[in-house]
């Protein structure tokens, strides 16, 4: 969903390496003066200024060697950094980052004792909190009347500005970063332990197992494409997969989902953005959804959301060849369904105008053969890749562009009063669905907003059991009028529509809008990013629901909390008036804006991450900050 493209926009970041030339440089002294060299041969075209969606230099800046090492050699930014040898590695970041990022050295404060993990009645174990993806914690442990008291009771600094989102089992924490998995005590912060190397840009799953020593097994999805099962008491791996995916730009964004003896893993893609260079040759990659056996890891097969067979289109002005179809990326968790026996998904846009029934689609999959049950395409030839809508467009550019909606929130399951159940999902254009969970005929649809490249409803929706809570993010819109209004051309070439950002609550029987609410026009402090100083408040993370309260946070930064009848707000704090004294040792940590995975709410506590660039890039201060909301916060 490269228009909602966390691992798009990294990828970006050198869109032309691997088809260049790259220097030849002593192996054995990284120098700052290697990593110009480097930076202007494979990557310059993109930062200086920056293209589309790519970082700034500022932003690389503020980014530790660590991190961008880590991008490199494990993450999305994997295949543009072929050939640079670990030295030439070092020397970028050296030159990209002269400070090291200007973070300070975490020191993680060690718990004194590590406790045996216990379940509790307001868990959230997963990214969606249930395998139906509701994100509904029905048991909180706090109630409406407390959330206008809540205040940080303690923050944890997160390297990197990842769209991390933690997991709750009782009084353990699980959270994942660019460089290293974290276990924490969910009421202090202190560490039980890191697990250093896990690159990952999801939300772990933790569930009771007896192929487990502890009794606890965790799960995650890697940049590398390999799924590790962990001892979530010990952090110790208890089986790694094969590489899921060899396409040279893939991904896993959407956290791995675990039902009952398989774990259904998705993989995505940033070829949207390598596919800007003229000399890629465009486009190869195929979304496609794996199921894996959880007692080995082994695959039990893998389904592509595209069957067409793959053909030549046309040249390019290079005289490359184009071909497709191509896309079809999953981005966000899938949802089992265990009673049909079916798993669903989400998928994103094409690349190529190559026609193709797999893309912008809600699809059901077998859960013991992955044959696909039903497939709903929603937007037909919505092809796009970046760097296609500007005055100047690239050369791999499909004909037309399309409008860049596919879908980055995963679906939900939900039972109507009736009994009768059907899927929900929200897609970039604004456009909020309900389906036959039987055969995925559309019952309704309902437009949140504007709609755009970067949403719409762009990365989650959430649901209890009276209503569908969907953020309209927008973001794009409201960049397009800030440069405009400062004389600079537009994202695009048109002038986009206004921006309608906003919470909107929906009945998931008929789409009848129940209430909407529009976040304030609110102060922010943000000093990196795209546009240091601006503050947007669109509405791009996943909310997330308990009885009468649904949370929500804005690009800008603000957290908010409205009453589920009427959308009254509740509550509402700024992440970025104050830095924090972080757990592990980090002075004066800022805050940043809120995007991504979302909040979670477990045991009496919020928790949500701060700092997040997200797709627009514009929400940053540097690193992520993991904030814990409690009451008083005691």
């Amino acid at each position: 969903m490269n228009g909602t493209r966390l691992i798009a926009v990294i990828a970006a970041m050198a869109a032309t390496a691997g088809v260049m030339a790259t220097p030849s440089f002593a192996q054995d002294a990284p120098s700052a003066q290697d990593g110009e060299a480097i930076f202007t041969a494979r990557c310059k075209n993109c930062h200086e200024p920056a293209v589309d969606r790519a970082p700034t230099r500022t932003d690389l800046a503020s980014r530790t060697h660590a991190q961008i090492i880590a991008s490199m050699t494990t993450g999305v930014m994997t295949p543009m950094a072929a050939g640079l040898s670990e030295s030439q590695k070092q020397s970028l970041a050296m030159f990209l980052s002269p400070q090291d990022g200007g973070a300070t050295a975490e020191n993680d404060d060690m718990c004194k004792t590590t406790p045996p993990i216990m379940a509790a009645a307001g868990d959230w174990p997963m990214a969606g909190h249930d395998i139906s993806n509701s994100r509904y914690q029905p048991e909180p442990g706090i109630s409406a009347a407390d959330v206008p008291k809540l205040k940080v009771k303690w923050a944890f600094s997160i390297p990197g500005n990842g769209n991390a989102q933690p997991v709750v089992i009782g009084d353990w924490l699980w959270m994942l970063s660019r460089t290293k998995m974290y276990a924490l005590d969910a009421k202090t912060g202190c560490t039980h332990y890191t697990v250093d190397g896990v690159s990952a840009r999801n939300t772990p799953a933790v569930f009771e197992s007896n192929l487990s020593p502890s009794g606890w097994m965790m799960v995650v999805g890697q940049s590398s494409k390999v799924v590790t099962a962990f001892d979530a008491e010990t952090g110790k791996a208890i089986w790694s997969s094969d590489k899921l995916e060899d396409h040279r730009a893939s991904g896993i964004t959407g956290s791995p989902v675990v039902s009952g003896q398989q774990v259904f893993v998705p993989i995505t893609s940033g070829e949207e953005a390598i596919s800007q260079s003229p000399n890629y040759v465009c486009c190869s990659f195929r979304g496609s959804l794996v199921a894996l056996d959880l007692a080995t890891g082994k695959t039990q097969w893998k389904t592509p959301m595209i069957t067409e067979p793959m053909q030549p289109i046309r040249k390019n002005a290079k005289g490359n060849d184009i071909q497709g179809p191509a896309g079809a990326a999953i981005w966000s968790t899938p949802t089992p369904d265990p009673v049909r026996g079916v798993v669903y998904v989400a998928t994103g846009d094409s690349y190529t105008d190559a026609p193709t029934k797999g893309t912008d689609a809600i699809v059901a999959i077998d859960m013991k053969t992955g044959a696909v049950k039903w497939s709903n395409q929603v937007t037909q030839n919505d092809n796009f890749i970046m760097g296609c809508t500007g005055a100047k467009p690239g050369v791999n550019c499909p004909t037309p562009v399309g409008p860049d909606y596919d879908f980055g929130a995963s679906p939900i399951l939900f039972t109507l009063p009736s009994g009768k159940q059907v899927i929900l999902s929200g897609q970039k254009s604004s456009i909020a669905y309900g389906m036959d969970a039987d055969t995925g005929k559309l019952l309704w649809k309902y437009a949140t907003g504007a709609g755009g490249a970067l949403g719409g409803i762009e990365w989650g929706i959430a649901a209890d059991d009276k209503a569908l809570y969907a953020g309209n993010s927008d973001i794009v819109n409201m960049i397009d009028a800030y440069v405009r209004a400062k004389g600079l051309p537009g994202e695009f070439v048109e002038k986009q529509p206004e921006a309608k950002p906003g919470l909107t609550a929906l009945n998931p029987a008929n789409g009848r809008m129940i209430w909407h609410v529009t976040p304030p026009q609110a102060p922010c402090v943000l000093k990196k990013g795209r546009m240091p100083g601006a503050c947007f408040n669109a509405m791009s993370a996943a909310p997330a629901v308990m009885p009468g309260v649904v949370f929500e946070g804005t690009v800008d930064g603000w957290f908010r909390a409205y009453g589920t009848a009427k959308g009254k707000l509740l509550w509402e704090d700024s992440t970025t008036s104050r830095t924090y004294a972080t757990v592990n040792g980090v002075a004066d940590q800022p805050g940043g804006g809120i995007d991504g995975n979302g909040p979670t709410i477990a045991n009496g506590m919020v928790y949500v991450t701060s700092g997040h660039d997200g797709a627009g890039g514009v929400g940053g201060n540097g690193t992520n900050v993991l904030l814990a909301y409690s009451v008083d916060g005691k």
